[in-house]
C-alpha cells in the first residue's frame, strides 16, 4: 500500500468571507481532509490547501453594512474559518487568503499570460448579475426572473465596458480534455452535465469591473480603472499556493492535483478554470470531485430560512469525531444529504457509543491484567474479514466513497461482536487468550483504518491498547479508560 516519494496535491474551494462557516463547507473540508490523510497513510508527500476568497462586490457591501473597512471585515471572517482546523481536526498544510501579496502578484502574472496569448480583450456589455453568486445570469438560468440559488435577491443590471476572457475559443479543447479524461469530474452525472453545457457553446465572460463601482479587488495590470472579476482572481489560488510562477520546482512536483468542490461550483471549477489554465499554458487539474448540499428537514440550509447549522456549536455539543463521522457516513459523498438532530443522535448512539465504543470497552476489559502479546495467529475467518475490509477500504477511498468505506469498517465491528458472543472469552478456557489476542489485533486494524476518518478516536484506541502508532510489532499493554463515546440521552 505504501507509495514512496510520490507527491499528492489536494485543494478545497476557498470559503467566501461574507458570512460565518456553515456545515456545508465543513463537509467539504472534512472530505478533503480524509483524502489527504489517506494519501499520507500510503506514504505519499501531501500538500493540502484551503483558505478564504476575500474580494468582490458582495464582500465590499457586507463590510459597509457593518461599518468596517473591507480588509478588517475580511480579517475577522478569515480568522473564523481558520478556527475550523482545530475544531474539525483538519490536517491542511496551507491556508491561503486572496488578499495575500504573493497571491495578488501571481494573479496579475496569470492575467498577463492570458493577455499575451490573445485571450483578453475589452468591450461594452449589458448583463443581469446576481451579487449572491457574483456571476452573470442568462434567461435560461432564471426561475421566475430570479436566481434559483438566491431567490430573495434582486438581479442587478450591469452595463459598462469591461475586459473579457475568450472562453468561446476553448470549447473544442475542453471537449477534447473531457474525452481524454473520462473520470475528470466525479460523479459521472456532473461530468455529463458539464459536457452538455460545453457542447451548447461557450460565451466569453467578463473578467473585470470598473473600480469606481467595485473597488474591492485586485488591480488589472496596466489599467488602474479596473479591478479583476472575483472568479478570475480566486481560482488562481490553486496554483499560487504552490509557489507559481516563482517556485517552479514545488509547482511542478505537485501540480496537477485534485480539487474538491460543491455542485454549485461545477461550471467555474471544471470549465472556466480549465480554459484559463489552457490560456496560461498550464496543465488542467487532475480530477475534480463534486459534493452535494446539506439540507435540513429537506430544505437547503440558508440564513434566510434560519436553518443554518453552525459547525462549532455542533462540535462543542457532540465532539469533533462525532461530527466528522455523521457527515462522512450519513451524507452520500456526491449527492445532497439531510441533517437533523434526530438522525445525528441516532447515528451517534448506534454506531459510536453502542458500536465502536462498546466493542473497544469490552475487549479492553477482557484484556485487563493479562500479559497479552499478538501471536501472529488469528482465527482464519476473522483474518479473512480483516483483509476483506482493508481491500474495501482502499477501493472505496480511491473512489471517494467515504460512507461505503466506513460501512465496511462497521461491518467488521459487528462481526467482532458476534465473534465475542460465539467464543465467550469472559469464561476461562483453552482458547481464551487466543480469542482475546485475536480481538486486539482486529481492533488495532480498525483503529488504523479510522486514522483518516476519526483521528482523535483512533489515537485514543491505540493509547488504550498501549500501542504507539508507528510500532511495526504490536505489543499490547491494556489501559482502562473512559468510554470513547458515552451514550447520549435524548
Amino acid at each position: 500500500m505504501l507509495s514512496q516519494n510520490k507527491k499528492f496535491y489536494i485543494t478545497t474551494t476557498l470559503a467566501y468571507t461574507n458570512s460565518d462557516p456553515h456545515l456545508g463547507f465543513a463537509l467539504e473540508m472534512i472530505q478533503a481532509d480524509v483524502i489527504a490523510r489517506y494519501h499520507r497513510q500510503k506514504g505519499e508527500e501531501v500538500f493540502f490547501n484551503t483558505g478564504t476568497d476575500e474580494h468582490g462586490l458582495k464582500i465590499y457591501r457586507k463590510a459597509k453594512e457593518q461599518n468596517l473597512s473591507t480588509k478588517d471585515f475580511c480579517d475577522i471572517y478569515s480568522k473564523r474559518f481558520r478556527k475550523l482546523k482545530e475544531s474539525l481536526d483538519l490536517s491542511y498544510d496551507n491556508f491561503i487568503r486572496t488578499t495575500d501579496k504573493k497571491h495578488i502578484k501571481a494573479t496579475q502574472d496569470f492575467w498577463k499570460k492570458c493577455e499575451a496569448n490573445g485571450d483578453i480583450y475589452k468591450k461594452n456589455y449589458k448583463i443581469k448579475y446576481c451579487v449572491g453568486c457574483e456571476m452573470e445570469k442568462t434567461e435560461s438560468e432564471l426561475v421566475d426572473s430570479k436566481c434559483p440559488l438566491h431567490p430573495n435577491q434582486e438581479l442587478e443590471i450591469i452595463e459598462e465596458k469591461n475586459y473579457f476572457f475568450r472562453y468561446s475559443k476553448y470549447q473544442d479543447k475542453l471537449l477534447d480534455l473531457y474525452k481524454k479524461k473520462p473520470e475528470f469530474v466525479l460523479p459521472e452525472s456532473r461530468f455529463n452535465e458539464i459536457k452538455e453545457f460545453t457542447k451548447k457553446g461557450l460565451k466569453d465572460f467578463s473578467i473585470s469591473r470598473l473600480k469606481e463601482k467595485s473597488p474591492w479587488g485586485i488591480d488589472v495590470p496596466g489599467d488602474a480603472e479596473h479591478t479583476m472579476y472575483v472568479w478570475f482572481d480566486a481560482l488562481v489560488n490553486y496554483i499560487s499556493c504552490l509557489g507559481w510562477p516563482n517556485d517552479s520546482e514545488k509547482f511542478n512536483d505537485f501540480w496537477p492535483g485534485i480539487q474538491v468542490a460543491g455542485k454549485d461550483n461545477l461550471r467555474q471549477q471544471s470549465s472556466m478554470w480549465q480554459a484559463m489554465l489552457m490560456s496560461a499554458g498550464i496543465k488542467p487539474s487532475k480530477q475534480i470531485f463534486i459534493h452535494g448540499f446539506i439540507t435540513s428537514d429537506g430544505q437547503k440550509m440558508s440564513k434566510s430560512l434560519g436553518n443554518v447549522i453552525n459547525p462549532f456549536d455542533l462540535v462543542e455539543k457532540y465532539g469533533t469525531d462525532a461530527v466528522r463521522y455523521f457527515l462522512l457516513r450519513e451524507i452520500t459523498p456526491t449527492e445532497d444529504g439531510d441533517f437533523t438532530y434526530g438522525k445525528f443522535e441516532a447515528r451517534y448512539n448506534a454506531d459510536l457509543a453502542s458500536g465502536l465504543g462498546n466493542l473497544v470497552a469490552r475487549v479492553v476489559k477482557l484484556g485487563d491484567g493479562k500479559n497479552l502479546k499478538p501471536t501472529g495467529i488469528i482465527n482464519e475467518e476473522l483474518q479473512s474479514k480483516v483483509y476483506e475490509t482493508w481491500e474495501c477500504y482502499q477501493k472505496t477511498l480511491d473512489g471517494f466513497k467515504f460512507n461505503e468505506s466506513l460501512g465496511s469498517i462497521w461491518k467488521l465491528i459487528s462481526f467482532c461482536d458476534k465473534y465475542i458472543e460465539k467464543e465467550r472469552p469472559w469464561e476461562e478456557s483453552e482458547n481464551q487468550m487466543l480469542v482475546i489476542n485475536n480481538l486486539l489485533i482486529v481492533i488495532a486494524n480498525i483503529a488504523k483504518m479510522l486514522q483518516v476518518f476519526l483521528p482523535e478516536s483512533s489515537e485514543k484506541i491505540f493509547k488504550q491498547l498501549g500501542i504507539k502508532i508507528s510500532d511495526k510489532e504490536w505489543h499490547f499493554k491494556i489501559k482502562k479508560g473512559k468510554s470513547l463515546f458515552p451514550r447520549l440521552i435524548s
